[in-house]
């Protein structure tokens, strides 16, 4: 079993940097989850330094990132996972979960409350998301409700409800 490290990018390192693009390209079809990433990085409204997560292979090679930017619910603050993305080469192995874990982790120690995440049922619930809708929280799109998912960091803080705002970098 690997052991992954995990450390939140260095947006200042050209490396970093290219490591994120790189592993996005590899994990995706398409180079819109990897401009994504680019366009929000250069959106301070959105951009959250310390919640761009890099997992990394024991040589220290990154295979992995999930990112966690700014988004709301209505004019409530809350967090959008999106993109989480692992070179083929290391899917399957942890490194995503890794990835996610440290981004989440990340977050609570920040303060922040409430993840969004619009991804795999099956996958995403293991890190105690559960549909938005409990919540009272409406994707501003048509999805199905298993798809769109909210975690509470923190079950002490009331979440709030609404419908939810994604920085301009999601084009929705």
């Amino acid at each position: 079993m690997t052991i992954w490290t995990t450390r939140p990018e260095d947006t200042r390192s050209a490396e970093d940097v290219a490591a994120v693009r790189e592993i996005n390209l590899a994990a995706f079809p398409t180079a819109l989850e990897a401009d994504l990433v680019d366009t929000l990085r250069t959106d301070p409204q959105a951009w959250i330094d310390g919640l761009s997560m890099i997992a990394a292979d024991p040589d220290g090679t990154p295979v992995g990132h999930a990112l966690l930017t700014r988004c709301h619910v209505d004019d409530a603050p809350a967090l959008a996972l999106a993109p989480c993305a692992v070179r083929p080469s290391a899917q399957r192995t942890g490194a995503g979960s890794a990835a996610v874990r440290a981004a989440l982790d990340a977050a609570r120690t920040m303060g922040e409350n409430l993840v969004l995440v619009l991804g795999h049922a099956e996958y995403y619930p293991r890190f105690g998301f559960t549909p938005a809708s409990r919540f009272g929280i409406r994707s501003p799109f048509d999805v199905p409700d298993e798809y769109m998912m909210a975690l509470a960091l923190d079950d002490t803080r009331e979440v709030p409800t609404g419908t939810i705002r994604y920085p301009a970098a999601f084009g929705v």
